[in-house]
């Protein structure tokens, strides 16, 4: 992994991780942070290899900031599955170099299920598709909400 630490006020690849029990989903940016780009799937279960390949990642993109979707309840309270999250970004920041902050995820699965529903993909053929377009959609909002302040 790459030990310099990034500042997220600088141009750079973002990274963009829609985090499930199963999977997590990934996306990047483009160098300029203007077009989030669906990646790759990793399998979530196995912390110690998710770390490895996400290590691997922002190494490979060269990544200035990690965006991960924060999974808050529909009226804006953290939930079971935020303080989930909460403990995967506290190890997280233990193993990835760059600063790591959170975006409001709320409807981007329900989202990317309509949008491949639209294109007619099947159901079973679904399940890393979403996980990949959940986190294209929250690097892309995030991006565009840091394009406006």
């Amino acid at each position: 992994m790459n030990p310099v630490a990034h500042d997220a006020s600088t141009a750079g690849r973002a990274l963009g991780l829609d985090l499930g029990t199963a999977r997590v989903g990934v996306a990047v940016s483009n160098d300029a942070r203007t077009v989030a780009t669906p990646l790759e799937v990793v399998p979530g279960r196995d912390w110690a290899a998710l770390d490895r390949r996400l290590g691997e990642i922002v190494d490979e993109w060269d990544v200035a900031i990690v965006v991960i979707g924060a999974p808050l309840s529909l009226d804006g309270s953290e939930g079971p599955a935020m303080k989930r999250t909460k403990k995967a970004i506290a190890r997280l920041r233990a193993t990835l170099a760059p600063p790591i902050v959170t975006y409001d995820e709320r409807l981007t699965t329900v989202t990317a299920h309509s949008m491949l529903e639209e294109q007619g993909v099947p159901g079973r053929s679904r399940n890393d598709m979403v996980d990949m377009l959940a986190a294209q959609i929250i690097l892309q909002s995030w991006m565009d909400g840091e394009a406006h302040e």
